[in-house]
């Protein structure tokens, strides 16, 4: 009965092959046929074939899957990191937003300040400037009283 199947397995395969396209059969593994009766043998020869091909199937899957996990290891490390860089430029941002604003707060006021001053030192000559034309003044008119009692006193001396 073994013989029976391995022999109709051995002929399903011939007959696929037969029938496949050209295309088709670059992809399929070629075996060179046994004089000899022993189709165990050869039988045994194909499950090895196929177990080794179906291993490397696996162990190349296995190495896709591992790389493809490094990679998405790789990018998720990337994409954290880039999160930590955005929100510490974020942080360096707004903390050089808020000196600046403070900086500008303390430059309004000190040019405030400084209009005060300058308003105040305005009054202050503006004052100062008076009290010279009222001394001016007070000057000119003791000059005035002067100048009269010296001539009293040069028409009554003389």
């Amino acid at each position: 009965m073994a013989y029976r199947s391995n022999q109709q397995l051995r002929e399903d395969i011939w007959d696929y092959r037969d029938r496949s396209s050209s295309r088709e059969r670059e992809n399929v593994l070629r075996f060179p046929r046994s004089d000899e009766e022993d189709y165990g043998e050869t039988a045994l020869d194909l499950v090895n074939q196929a177990a080794e091909l179906f291993d490397s199937m696996e162990n190349h899957a296995r190495e896709r899957e591992a790389n493809a996990q490094s990679l998405c290891k790789s990018l998720a490390e990337k994409l954290v990191l880039a999160e930590r860089q955005k929100e510490a430029a974020e942080r360096a941002q707004l903390e050089t937003i808020t000196e600046l604003n403070r900086r500008l707060q303390e430059a309004t006021r000190a040019l405030k300040h400084a209009e005060k001053r300058i308003l105040s030192a305005e009054d202050y000559a503006t004052a100062a400037e008076f009290r010279a034309q009222a001394a001016e003044n007070q000057l000119f008119k003791a000059n005035r009283e002067l100048a009269a009692v010296e001539e009293a006193i040069r028409t009554r001396l003389l």
